[in-house]
């Protein structure tokens, strides 16, 4: 058998690790999509009506007017959908715009030896942003909403609740962190077989953040602040285990891609 005509397979062992935002950037892919299908359906409908349209210009005896009003009612809600889609792209844009910038400021703790991981998915799911170094792991959560333009946008952290200019967050991102950061220490205790406190995360691109209560379980920062909380923590883990918390994470990701 020739070169030419044998058996090719790719040269890569494995597929790459998944980069910060990626599974926004999937979704926004997907609306994509779906608003080039109204685009299409309507630009159809139109075609029909045009065609019509030139038929009663030229004196022929057909009735236009029902294909029409189905046109004016498909391109009607065809430019409701893509309101939406674009709203939609708007916010998935924004929240993949925020995990690559926590991912730059993360970038800065690779020099002192520490592992960054990002979009770990899960089922239903996505964890943003993992560190993994002597001072031990983090989970990262990204929170990335439009700021206010009349006043500073201020993030507030009472231990329990986190209040953006006074108004709750939208979903409780303590207990969707603590949830994650569970998850992850499950996970990791099921693939190393040994335990791993996981520090559960939680940034603000672009916002001010108020410090919030000393020991709190959950940190909420701004991200530019998040290299240096890290590193002023105790070594808690030796580089052996880093670089074991690496493999199996790499692994996981991996597995699911």
């Amino acid at each position: 058998m020739s070169e030419a005509t044998s058996p090719k397979r790719s040269p890569l062992r494995h597929p790459p690790l998944r980069y910060a935002g990626q599974s926004l950037d999937e979704e926004i892919a997907l609306q994509r999509q779906k608003a080039l299908t109204y685009i299409m359906v309507a630009a159809v409908c139109a075609a029909v009506v045009l065609a019509e349209w030139l038929v009663v210009i030229f004196k022929s005896p057909t009735k236009p007017w029902i294909p029409t009003v189905l046109t004016v009612l498909v391109i009607g809600y065809a430019a409701v959908q893509m309101s939406r889609i674009r709203r939609r792209m708007q916010r998935l844009e924004l929240g993949r715009d925020g995990e690559r910038i926590v991912a730059e400021e993360l970038d800065s703790l690779k020099k002192e030896g520490a592992s960054v991981l990002h979009d770990i998915v899960g089922e239903g799911f996505n964890l943003d942003h993992v560190v993994c170094c002597p001072q031990g792991v983090f989970l990262i959560e990204t929170k990335t909403r439009s700021a206010p333009t009349d006043r500073k946008p201020i993030v507030v952290h009472d231990g329990s609740r986190v209040l953006m200019n006074g108004i709750e967050a939208d979903r409780n991102v303590i207990q969707q962190a603590t949830a994650l950061a569970g998850w992850l220490e499950k996970t990791l205790l099921g693939s190393t077989g040994r335990r791993f406190a996981v520090r559960p995360v939680v940034v603000f691109p672009g916002w001010y953040v108020e410090p919030g209560p000393m020991g709190a379980a959950v940190w909420v920062l701004n991200p530019k602040a998040l290299p240096a909380f890290i590193l002023h923590e105790p070594v808690s883990i030796d580089t052996n285990d880093v670089h074991l918390i690496t493999f199996h994470l790499s692994r996981y990701i991996r597995a699911h891609y």
